[in-house]
């Protein structure tokens, strides 16, 4: 069955898939040869996540999902939060994003953070459904690993001694926020299938 993500990020798309193993296909906007941001107006993950899913299945008309994710940092009131991609404005950039955040946290003990993701999926009848990831952790005071993306050189999930980006792919993909909520969304599509 063939699953459309709408979403351009092949990192994430990677993670998705190899969560989801062969049973599903998914296909993400690149590989539809969709190249425009679909915009992301909403004040929450769930509505943002739902504002993607529902522009691939006017498109398409296929089943469609989408997530919305980002970094919520307990002493900034959970900022970045929605606007974790655009926290060091336009263009979005990951490196720009860490340099704000580590700059704004310089002496702040309070270093308590979670990711969090809300995955829309609209299914072949037009019916939403949402499922929610989230993981606990802190924010470093410098960029540690080369893996994974976002905030990931700077988050250290709780339990551990390595950020996100010094995990490999499959230890992350045990445990990150966006598999939490991927396996939901894997659950629900078995039941429904």
């Amino acid at each position: 069955m063939e699953i459309i993500f709408c979403s351009s990020n092949e990192k994430k798309k990677i993670e998705i898939q190899q969560k989801v193993g062969n049973i599903y296909t998914i296909k993400n906007l690149n590989d539809l040869g969709y190249t425009e941001d679909i915009p992301e107006t909403a004040d929450t993950f769930a509505g943002n996540a739902l504002l993607k899913a529902e522009f691939g299945f006017k498109k398409y008309g296929k089943p469609c999902f989408s997530d919305d994710s980002g970094l919520e940092v307990e002493a900034l009131n959970n900022e970045p939060g929605v606007y974790s991609a655009r926290y060091a404005g336009d263009p979005r950039s990951d490196e720009r994003n860490m340099d704000k955040l580590l700059q704004v946290l310089e002496g702040v003990e309070n270093r308590n953070a979670c990711f969090k993701t809300v995955l829309a999926y609209i299914d072949n009848s037009g019916k939403e459904h949402y499922f929610e990831g989230k993981i606990e952790g802190k924010i470093t005071k410098e960029k540690r690993g080369d893996g994974g993306f976002g905030y990931d050189p700077i988050f250290i999930p709780n339990g551990f001694n390595k950020t996100f980006a010094e995990l490999s792919l499959e230890e992350k993909g045990k445990i990150s926020h966006r598999a939490l909520a991927v396996e939901k969304f894997i659950k629900h599509l078995n039941q429904e299938n």
